[in-house]
């Protein structure tokens, strides 16, 4: 832990040269090479976990990002007890349907399911579990058109992935985000754990089933056969709060991941196509092409 006041002057230095990386034009498709290199640059931060000063350097990359691409940008804080938690909105349309993506950003603090017993107090490095959402939903704000005849949000989540820990829970900044909607929008779309080389997307079951088909016949339309048509895990994740409010939400996870919360989650095993298939399959149900 650290004070942020500490880490000031890098922040503002980091921020700089991060405004500088994302300063690239918009996409009119989406690019898997470009959403990799954004898994690498949250890698190259290193582990994202709370107060650390990779997570301080990740809220203003991402901000920096979505504003390069051309969306508002705005914080969205809360706290539970004394954990202080930094939700991340970027906006674009209005009216409705309104839609709003989501992906956490952070890391877990403990590789508590690493086959080392040894290792199982180091963070987690988080590319496939944190990094690969959130570089979808950034590669997605380049590749949606300026003007949508919808609104969007993209949502990236705070504090999501440190449940059993002691003094933590899961989905804090879902949670706390879902619980201040002062309206409900239309639809909620979770990506978690989707860049995966080996990436099979079975149907969650708490999921709402009529937006998950809709979803998944696009994906079978462009032959993405990573998105497989059954039912498999019904998962404790970022969906669940929206659905506990009446909202429609959905969560497009892979948990067949043999690297999760271990030391093991690392680039080597993200993939361009699997960021692509579920980011292609995204823009296209978005923008109804």
């Amino acid at each position: 832990m650290k004070s942020t006041k500490i880490a000031f002057l890098a922040t503002i230095l980091f921020a700089g040269a991060a405004a500088l990386s994302c300063a690239q034009s918009p996409a009119a498709h989406f690019d898997g090479k470009r959403a990799l290199a954004d898994v690498k640059a949250q890698m190259d931060m290193g582990p994202r976990t709370m107060d650390s000063p990779a997570h301080v350097k990740i809220v203003d990359w991402i901000q920096a990002c979505l504003k390069s691409a051309g969306w508002t940008a705005e914080i969205h804080e809360a706290s539970k007890g004394a954990i202080k938690i930094r939700n991340i909105v970027g906006r674009r349309g209005q009216g409705r349907p309104w839609v709003i993506l989501g992906a956490h950003y952070d890391s877990r603090f403990l590789s508590d399911q690493d086959p080392d017993p040894a290792k199982r107090a180091l963070p987690v490095p988080g590319a496939n579990d944190g990094a690969s959402g959130v570089a979808v939903l950034l590669e997605l704000a380049r590749a949606l058109p300026k003007e949508l005849n919808k609104r969007v949000e993209l949502l990236f989540i705070d504090a999501e992935d440190n449940g059993n820990i002691p003094g933590w829970d899961w989905c804090l900044g879902s949670k706390a985000f879902a619980a201040e909607l002062k309206e409900k929008p239309d639809s909620v779309v979770i990506v978690d754990m989707i860049g995966d080389a080996d990436l099979n997307i079975y149907r969650e079951g708490f999921s709402d089933q009529k937006l998950t088909t809709e979803i998944w016949k696009i994906a079978a339309r462009l032959n993405f056969r990573q998105f497989i048509n059954e039912p498999k895990y019904q998962m404790d994740d970022d969906h669940l709060p929206f659905i506990e409010r009446g909202i429609t939400a959905i969560d497009i996870i892979d948990f067949d991941y043999p690297y999760w919360h271990t030391t093991g989650d690392t680039l080597d095993k993200v993939s361009a196509e699997s960021l692509r298939a579920v980011g292609e399959t995204l823009l296209v149900w978005l923008t109804g092409r």
